[in-house]
């Protein structure tokens, strides 16, 4: 049975580019409404990037700061100016934003603990803003709809550098744990109200994101030792990675686009690894 998916709407929070980006496009064309959110005015062409794809995509884009509360805290009072006459509300939340610290954190004691508040402030404090603002505007469905069986989510795009302790950046990985760690709390405290948290750690993905962990690694290397980036990726992955591939942001978007359908009604509180097996959990 195919679901109807035109009065659905999504918000995706660092979308300009990379993975958020990559989310954005499954959703706009199974019809969802799609308002893409970015610190960066980019955002506004790839809404013409994607609607020249895909002509009959419903989208809104505005540029956002996820770390500045009030900021958050207006767009979720105001949401309803970015959705079609035709919806009501806000079903679904994707905080994709994130930043590495830029340099080489092995070890760690090598970055100053000033190199952390950045890091903190976008990978998990403005996922905190996001969820605490929008969090009442997810419960809203329960009213709107008289039902606890509304299909509301959250979901946060965390790495699996969270997972294992990653040397190469430390104030990332730390940042990403304590992300997985908070949607699990906000997957308890929403699960009465019928809404789902969960969490995607992509594994190794060539994203700019990606490259700057290369290049903050190659600069520490003598010159006899520098190598480029793909050279780096393919030999990390033959080391670190079962399937020995890259990881992509489709892979990352399929993912999301399941995540926020009925057939993952019993999903949450969950962290899902798409990394080729680096990760495995028994």
């Amino acid at each position: 049975m195919t679901t109807d998916n035109s009065q659905a709407s999504i918000l995706i929070i660092g979308a300009a580019q990379g993975i958020g980006q990559a989310i954005a496009r499954p959703f706009a064309a199974d019809h969802y409404h799609v308002i893409l959110a970015d610190l960066s005015e980019s955002v506004y062409d790839t809404v013409q990037q994607i609607r020249a794809d895909l002509p009959q995509a419903s989208l809104a884009a505005l540029v956002l700061d996820a770390t500045d509360l009030r900021a958050v805290e207006q767009l979720a009072e105001n949401i309803n100016e970015f959705l079609p006459d035709t919806q009501q509300n806000l079903q679904h939340v994707v905080y994709s934003a994130g930043a590495g610290s830029g340099k080489f954190g092995f070890p760690f004691w090598n970055m100053h603990p000033d190199d952390w508040k950045r890091v903190f402030d976008v990978n998990l404090m403005g996922a905190v803003n996001v969820a605490h603002a929008f969090s009442e505007v997810l419960r809203a469905n329960l009213s709107v709809n008289s039902a606890k069986a509304v299909d509301s989510t959250l979901l946060f795009i965390a790495s699996i550098a969270g997972q294992m302790g990653s040397q190469t950046d430390p104030p990332y990985s730390a940042a990403k744990a304590g992300l997985i760690n908070f949607m699990q709390v906000v997957a308890k405290d929403l699960a009465p109200f019928g809404i789902r948290a969960n969490a995607i750690s992509p594994g190794m993905i060539q994203t700019s994101l990606n490259r700057s962990v290369w290049q903050a690694w190659n600069d520490q290397q003598a010159e006899h030792d520098k190598i480029d980036y793909e050279q780096w990726g393919q030999d990390k992955l033959k080391n670190i990675c079962p399937l020995a591939r890259w990881q992509t942001p489709a892979e990352i978007a399929a993912t999301a686009l399941f995540l926020a359908s009925t057939g993952a009604a019993n999903i949450t509180g969950q962290t899902i690894n798409v990394d080729g097996g680096i990760i495995m959990h028994s």
